[in-house]
């Protein structure tokens, strides 16, 4: 670990206090000038660090610029693979790639500030302006088969929503199979990807890609995103005070526990907006209405048809008419 990643992470665990040139130089066996050299570094970067003349170094309290150094302290798994960039084009795929090279395990990540090819569902693009968002990719390695692979989505949206109350105190909704809603619009989206062994069929390890909308940008959403997409927060300076780094370590701690054993989680039926509604169901050129029933144990959706004939949905995309 360098000399400026060591001094980030002091900084970040005292943000808002000062702290001596001369104790960090002596806390990390380095000279002052080579602190100096560090902070200006940091400040090269984005971050807010202020000083004085014989006062030290202090990270203002409300710099929430996304690290490793600054998420660490909050998480249960500490000693894990991660990485944080400014931007990239795809966390889901960098995450993949660690995995299958074999340097990440279990609870590792990769997170970014933007991503220029973000992935949804069905091989959609993910908006991911920067900062604007966090857009994170968790590395799994669960117990279980494919099939089980619903069940994962559904332990990841309720991981987001109990992250998401735990830093802000907002509720969100949650909508089959893998959206959480505010307001009446979509704030997050989750892709999980498998890996699978040929012959057992069994997971060897999962990738649960999440895109959390903190806010829209000054330019707004793409056109096709436009009363549909929202944010947890109205615009950037409400979103301001908001320790972006506590929120990413929540849902990665939510989703570790929430991922031990491969289950549904009742706030998953609780908090689901699609039982009880009319709804039309997009399954690849087919699209038909019906009526949403209720979110099954296995985590599919029974439907009754417009025949009056019931069904079970495992994927597919849906919205609610009424």
């Amino acid at each position: 670990m360098t000399v400026k990643s060591k001094l980030l992470g002091l900084l970040e665990q005292q943000k808002g206090n000062v702290l001596s040139g001369e104790k960090l130089a002596e806390e990390l066996s380095c000279t002052r000038a080579a602190i100096w050299k560090a902070v200006k570094s940091l400040r090269e970067e984005g971050y807010i660090i202020e000083a004085g003349q014989n006062k030290g170094y202090m990270l203002v309290k409300d710099s929430h610029r996304l690290s490793c150094e600054a998420i660490q302290p909050f998480l249960n798994l500490k000693e894990v693979y991660m990485q944080v960039y400014p931007e990239i084009d795809s966390t889901n795929k960098a995450a993949k790639q660690a995995a299958v090279n074999g340097i990440a395990e279990h609870g590792s990540f990769v997170l970014a500030a933007r991503q220029t090819a973000g992935r949804g569902r069905r091989g959609r693009s993910f908006y991911s302006p920067e900062d604007a968002g966090i857009y994170l990719s968790v590395i799994l390695e669960p117990r279980g088969n494919l099939q089980e692979n619903l069940l994962l989505t559904a332990e990841a949206a309720v991981a987001v929503y109990k992250a998401v109350k735990e830093v802000t105190g907002i509720e969100l909704d949650i909508k089959w199979v893998n959206d959480l809603y505010y307001h009446g619009k979509k704030v997050c989206g989750i892709l999980t990807e498998a890996i699978t062994d040929f012959e057992s069929g069994n997971i060897e390890f999962a990738i649960v890609g999440i895109g959390l909308n903190l806010y829209e940008t000054a330019e707004g959403y793409p056109e096709e995103l436009q009363g549909i997409a929202g944010g947890l927060f109205t615009d950037r300076d409400n979103a301001s005070e908001l320790d972006r780094n506590r929120l990413v370590a929540a849902i990665i701690n939510n989703l570790l526990i929430e991922t031990q054993e491969i289950q549904l989680p009742k706030e998953y039926i609780d908090q689901n907006i699609v039982p009880g509604k009319k709804i039309q169901i997009r399954d690849g050129k087919y699209v038909r209405e019906a009526q949403a029933l209720e979110i099954c144990q296995n985590g599919r959706l029974k439907v009754r048809e417009m025949d009056g004939t019931e069904s079970m949905l495992s994927y597919g995309e849906i919205s609610i008419i009424i």
